[in-house]
């Protein structure tokens, strides 16, 4: 057995994602042929005792094809038709393959909210965790066809993280049009090779996400599915980015396919910081002094005025942000005490002029540590 298959000797329970451009054909219409590979693999995978949970795309691209669309539209309402039509005919083609394996499935729609609040995120988790205890495929999706850019949750990679966090999951698998991820574009460069191993999802490894033309019915790309493994392995889940064209699913979940693994993190981190690092939204970020970064690194502490070079965004008392290095790669996430207006008047302060600069008193840390995660 080697390294790789020893990695996913004891995996029990697996989020899928499927985009769209693996779903459509490029008449937007569903390709038959790809829904069955993946509900039989996925049904195989279920036979041999795996737990899955599959996060799909192609609700706005088949709504699109009905409609007759030839390009993602713009306007909301109109992506939120092409949801609402898409939505149902995609399930109903789930629904009849998965049932032509002796399986059931369940569909599950979310916004934002549902993960933003703690409350609601640990329903969603019992409620998907009851379905699997029952042999029940969890099929979710955005709800594209209520979701604003206030409660959006992105794109359907970030989503299959979020599930990923909650769900403790043994493994996140990204299906896209690449064979994985290669050292430089493959659609420009033919010289391009694929990376078999990535232990760490670095600055510089992010930066092989090149701008490239994308598709007219998808959205996101190669930067937004390292965005996506990102976060499931610093939360210490393996992740594998393949090509969901043709692939065996069971060969691919014990490390027999092809693709780019994505080794994790030493220790997990526990659901409670996983919630506070990853799946609660940001709502700007704070970029740190390199005398900063280097003090939370090292050991857990408090985000003090002092070390505070630039805040971005707009965020309120309470408020999720990020923790960045001046470069703005992020470090970290946590929970502000003071509003980004506040702390555009006292950052690189110390805490002992707070009371003076603001006219009133307050805590000296920015945020305290137990309410920030460094990765």
């Amino acid at each position: 057995m080697n390294s790789r298959e020893a990695l996913f000797e004891d995996l029990r329970t697996l989020v899928i994602k499927v985009g769209t451009r693996v779903l459509c054909e490029d008449d937007n219409s569903l390709s038959e042929a790809q829904l069955a590979n993946l509900s039989s693999g996925i049904s195989a995978l279920q036979d041999r005792g795996y737990s899955v949970v599959l996060v799909t795309s192609g609700a706005v691209g088949v709504g699109m094809g009905v409609l007759g669309y030839s390009e993602r539209p713009t306007v909301p309402a109109e992506k939120q038709a092409c949801a609402a039509i898409g939505q149902i005919r995609l399930m109903q083609k789930y629904a009849d393959l998965f049932k032509s394996h002796g399986k059931t499935v369940g569909q599950i729609l979310l916004t934002g909210d549902d993960f933003h609040d703690a409350k609601r995120f640990n329903n969603v988790r019992q409620t998907v965790r009851t379905l699997l205890a029952k042999g029940v495929v969890p099929i979710v999706n955005e709800n594209d066809t209520v979701t604003t850019e206030e409660i959006k949750v992105g794109d359907n990679d970030k989503l299959s993280a979020d599930v990923a966090q909650f769900l403790e999951a043994d493994l996140l698998v990204i299906l896209s049009d690449e064979e994985g991820l290669y050292d430089k574009n493959p659609k420009a460069h033919a010289d391009a090779r694929r990376i078999e191993v990535v232990e760490r999802i670095t600055p510089d490894i992010l930066r092989l996400a090149e701008e490239k033309p994308g598709s007219k019915v998808s959205v996101g790309g190669m930067r937004a599915k390292l965005n996506a493994i990102r976060q499931a392995t610093e939360a210490g889940t393996p992740a594998v980015l393949a090509r969901g064209h043709r692939v065996n699913l069971v060969e691919l979940v014990q490390g027999r396919g092809a693709g780019t693994l994505f080794l994790p993190r030493s220790t997990r981190i526990d659901r409670k910081r996983r919630w506070l690092a990853f799946v609660s939204k940001a709502k700007g970020q704070l970029l740190l002094d390199p005398g900063a970064v280097k003090a939370m690194q090292g050991k857990p502490s408090s985000v003090l005025p002092a070390g505070i070079k630039k805040v971005r965004g707009t965020f309120e008392p309470g408020d999720f942000v990020e923790i960045c290095t001046l470069k703005g790669e992020v470090i970290g996430r946590g929970r502000t005490a003071y509003s980004s207006a506040d702390v555009g008047k006292i950052k690189g302060r110390k805490s002992g002029e707070i009371t003076e600069i603001l006219g009133r008193k307050g805590p000296g840390e920015i945020i305290h540590r137990d309410r920030l995660v460094v990765y």
